[in-house]
Formats: structure tokens, C-alpha cells, sequence
């Protein structure tokens, strides 16, 4: 607790130091000396939670967002969204969300200013490969752009389809079931797949990354404790249709684990799970309720030392 404490309150300190720092911004249309301006955090507030929040909740106030030639300035609009949702971590989800909310309110004054922010929270949220990735955040960043009147019903189809896909499988919530096919022809459901923790691994033969986490958990003796304790089972299961490359894969497979195929592919045509990327990991409770969604085997590693 106490070197969370001391880094909010460097964090802080650092933002209200580089404000002072910052030029006027220019003559739209003139991009030289630009600068994204940060707020001041007001001297009587000193405790480092409650600047974190002022910052979070005041952040975009001198911002223009009628000022489309910002949209061409990366290093100033983009660097300063992914400093905005780096901040998300210092602050209750009650104020992110209230923020967020507010500050795309006043991108929607124009709505190709309100398009850019839309593509940038899902490429800082969303993206697998984004080390600030937090569905819970972008779900409401979604809601708020199905709800807006700047867009058309055609603009909304696509944030749609991934509202939905970020709703389904959601932690503390019970996970759909589906059925897998063993090398042998036998059929298991997840549902009767019995153990204390199960954990799910979507994955692909011919994936590095999928390998190499198959190395990691194989090679863990926390796992493999778990394992021999009967306290834990990994499924592993390949959603697609090669059904060859599967076979030629098994033996590279830990026999402690289920190993399994998914003979319908209706796993990714029917979007049971939200598969954006290969590999992904659920760990689930003996009921079936989501515990970790889409985390990485360090999570799943730091869960299970608990």
C-alpha cells in the first residue's frame, strides 16, 4: 500500500511539473510548438488518491475537441489518450467511467473527433496485444458510442458486434458451454468437465505464442502441483478446422491435460466465445464461473499462488 501510495503521488507530482512546462497551443493549422495541456491540480488537494482523481475528471479540459488537425497529431492526441488510460489504474472504476462518459460527451461535438476516440479506446482497451487492455472499461466505452447521435445506424453495426462479444463470458459470470471431441472420438462437455478450477485453453497447433504457452504451463511446478492435487484441470481446445494439423499436434501435448478439437467449429461461427486472438485463457470455479477471462499465464500463475 505504501509504495502505491508514494507512486500516485509521483505520478501526480510528474503531471503537475510537466504543465508548467507546456507552450500555448498555436493558430489552428499550425502544428509546430503544439502540446497537449495538462490541468493543475489545485495545491489544496494533497492526498495522492484524490489528485490521481482530479486529474482523471479534469484531464481533457483545455482540450479543443472541434480542433480536427489534432487527429494528424499522434504525438500529441494519441500519446495523450494513452496517458489518460494509464491513469485509469489509480482510480475507483466509478470515476474512469464517469470520465470517459464525459469526455467522449465532448468529443461528440464533432463526429469525426468522436470516430478517432472511438477507434483509439478500442485500440488501447481492446486490442489483445495492448498491455492497458481492460474490457471492462471499453464495454462502457461502447455503450456510450451506441447511445451517441453522431454517428448513423451503419457507423454503430460494427461497436454493436463487439458490445456483444465483450458481454459474453464476463468474470463472475457462469461460462457457455460447448462440447469437445477427444483424439479418440469421445465427446465431453464443459459442463461435465468436473474439477475445482478448470482452466481453458483456446489454442492452435501451429501458433508460436500457443506454444509457448503451453511450455509455460507445462513447465510450472505451481501447475503441476494443481494438477496432481486434483484441484485443477486444463482443457485445451482447438477451435478450428484443420483437423489434420490437430492430430500431428497431440503428442507435443502434456497427457495430464484434455486435449480436444471442436468437431461443429461452432466455438468461432457461432461466437461462444470471444476468440479475437490465439491463444486465450479462462480460468473457471468448480461451478463454472468465470474467475479470469482472456489473461495471460502469469495471471493465471499469480491467481493460483493466492
Amino acid at each position: 500500500m505504501r509504495m502505491r501510495i508514494l507512486c500516485l503521488l509521483s505520478f501526480t507530482l510528474i503531471f503537475s511539473a510537466c504543465n508548467g512546462q507546456q507552450t500555448k497551443k498555436t493558430e489552428a493549422g499550425d502544428t509546430k510548438g503544439r502540446t497537449f495541456q495538462m490541468v493543475s491540480v489545485p495545491s489544496v488537494i494533497t492526498e495522492p488518491e484524490e489528485r490521481a482523481a482530479y486529474l482523471v475528471q479534469h484531464y481533457w479540459d483545455k482540450f479543443d475537441f472541434t480542433d480536427t488537425t489534432l487527429i494528424h497529431l499522434p504525438d500529441i492526441t494519441e500519446q495523450a489518450i494513452s496517458d489518460y488510460i494509464g491513469m485509469m489504474k489509480y482510480v475507483p472504476e466509478i470515476t474512469a467511467v464517469a470520465s470517459i462518459k464525459d469526455m467522449m460527451g465532448k468529443a461528440s461535438a464533432d463526429s469525426t473527433m468522436f470516430a478517432y476516440f472511438s477507434s483509439l479506446y478500442e485500440k488501447y482497451l481492446y486490442d489483445p496485444n495492448s498491455p492497458m487492455r481492460n474490457e471492462s472499461l471499453y464495454i462502457y466505452v461502447l455503450e456510450t458510442v451506441l447511445e451517441t447521435p453522431v454517428l448513423d445506424e451503419v457507423s454503430k453495426i460494427r461497436p454493436a458486434h463487439l458490445l456483444e462479444l465483450a458481454l459474453k463470458n464476463r468474470v463472475g459470470k457462469q461460462a457457455a458451454d460447448f462440447t469437445y471431441t477427444l483424439a479418440d472420438g469421445k465427446k465431453g462437455t464443459l459442463y461435465h468437465t468436473k474439477a475445482d478450477y478448470l482452466l481453458l485453453f483456446f489454442y492452435n497447433p501451429d501458433c508460436h505464442a500457443c506454444k509457448e504457452i503451453t511450455d509455460q504451463l507445462a513447465a510450472s511446478p505451481l501447475v503441476t502441483e494443481w494438477i496432481r492435487n486434483n484441484k485443477l484441470k486444463v482443457l485445451a481446445v482447438y477451435p478450428d478446422e484443420d483437423l489434420e494439423a490437430w492430430k500431428n499436434h497431440i503428442s507435443y501435448m502434456p497427457s495430464s491435460w484434455i486435449n480436444s478439437y471442436d468437431a461443429t467449429v461452432s466455438l468461432k461461427n457461432d461466437e461462444i466465445y470471444d476468440l479475437k486472438a490465439i491463444p486465450t485463457l479462462y480460468l473457471l470455479d468448480k461451478d463454472k464461473k468465470v474467475v479470469l477471462k482472456d489473461v495471460t499465464f502469469n495471471q493465471v500463475e499469480n491467481y493460483l499462488k493466492q
